[in-house]
């Protein structure tokens, strides 16, 4: 994605983010804060885990969204507003116009999924399906917005989306005094500039560390260039952080306020969302577990207390699954296999009854027996398996070979 200001307007100061705070109460929640007991054990101080994956619409955007409509002109909120989104700051604006009692009108991509355009709906939007990419969509609601003359709201880049997210900042200084270390994932910037406004100016000692998906990584040139700089075609399966350009409004603050930027694998994402669901019972979307992947990267890296920031939950359920297995498999916890026996009757019986005893949950078999590669007497078969982690991999291997199996890979 990329999003642009027709200009650069002006720096967000402490004052911003109490009031924004004071027109959020009753409107969005304080979250919870989770210990994570296996995090803190990896990184050798306590690890807290800032929820806001359960915040209303599952995710932080609610804040900012309510705080710039809420400053809107009487006149301005007449005209209604307009979004541009694939799913949480479309279900931010939404709910936000809605609690406000502005019309909004949100343009969403043909392909966005269904349940978060379901969920904007409900919220009260007039959802409008229109491009493949979200840069078309933004095309076109910056369009309707120059002919309706609705106000367009940008997901990141103005002062008073910044101070509504930076809130979250005053809630972690409240519910963990002693936090040294606070990690937030970064897009356009907005989350992390409006955090780091808060915290610095109450905490200077506390570290705020930004994390980026590799694929979708367009601060670090940014900052090293000295203004915000597009990347070319953004690849991550963590939406809500795929952005192409940093906003203008937060680049200025992130550049002097943020310690640090790191950037995560694909790898380190699955795997992070796939603890967050076994090890804290937490349903995190990929960018909402870019923070726990930075932890899980470089464990012993980090100054403690830590707080890890969980900006979203909102995930497809069918990229759920597909993302579960690529955590599951970056955990060495699925292994696949091709070996060949003697295809005689029993012998795939036989084959899975040494798998039974090396105690690997088989997931599918590929049998294969007309093959060039194959003598007469031969059968090629390709296994997948469950497993408990790399070293239980080694082991079924070995008991495979063990028992007179030929392994191919």
């Amino acid at each position: 994605m990329s999003f642009r200001l027709p200009q650069v307007l002006g720096p967000v100061i402490l004052d911003d983010v109490r009031g924004a705070q004071k027109m959020l109460s009753g409107v969005a929640r304080m979250t919870p804060m989770e210990g994570s007991r296996h995090l803190s054990a990896l990184v050798g101080s306590p690890v807290h885990l800032k929820c806001e994956n359960l915040q209303r619409t599952g995710s932080f955007k609610l804040r900012g969204a309510y705080v710039r409509i809420s400053g809107l002109r009487p006149e301005e909120r007449a005209a209604g507003v307009v979004a541009a989104s694939a799913g949480n700051h479309a279900q931010g604006v939404a709910l936000a116009s809605s609690l406000l009692g502005v019309r909004s009108t949100v343009f969403m991509p043909v392909g966005a999924p269904l349940p978060k355009v379901a969920a904007t709906r409900e919220y009260g939007a007039d959802v409008r399906l229109v491009g493949q990419v979200v840069d078309e969509t933004l095309e076109r609601a910056q369009e309707f917005a120059r002919e309706s003359g609705a106000v367009f709201i940008h997901p990141f880049d103005h002062p008073d989306i910044v101070a509504g997210q930076g809130t979250l900042g005053l809630e972690i200084l409240e519910q963990c005094p002693e936090v040294r270390t606070i990690l937030v994932g970064m897009g356009g910037g907005g989350l992390a500039a409006g955090v780091a406004v808060a915290v610095k100016a109450l905490r200077p000692d506390v570290k705020v560390i930004g994390v980026q998906a590799e694929g979708a990584a367009a601060y670090p040139p940014s900052l090293a260039a000295g203004r915000p700089v597009s990347i070319p075609t953004p690849v991550t399966m963590a939406d809500g952080i795929k952005v192409g350009r940093p906003g203008e409004v937060p680049f200025k603050i992130v550049g002097d306020l943020v310690d640090e930027v790191r950037t995560v694998s694909e790898d380190a994402l699955s795997s992070a969302l796939l603890l967050c669901l076994e090890r804290a019972k937490l349903v995190v979307e990929p960018a909402g577990a870019s923070t726990v992947a930075a932890l899980l990267s470089d464990p012993r890296s980090f100054d403690g207390p830590v707080v890890a920031l969980l900006s979203g939950g909102n995930v497809d359920p069918l990229l759920m699954q597909r993302i579960l297995r690529h955590g599951m498999a970056a955990a060495g916890r699925y292994l696949s296999l091709r070996l060949r026996l003697t295809d005689r009757p029993g012998a795939l019986a036989a084959l899975l009854g040494t798998l039974s005893v090396a105690d690997a949950n088989v997931l599918d078999v590929s049998h294969v027996r007309t093959d060039p590669r194959l003598g007469l007497t031969e059968a090629e078969v390709e296994l997948q398996l469950e497993t408990k982690g790399p070293e239980h991999c080694d082991e079924v291997a070995a008991a495979l070979r063990a028992a007179g199996y030929t392994v191919l890979d």
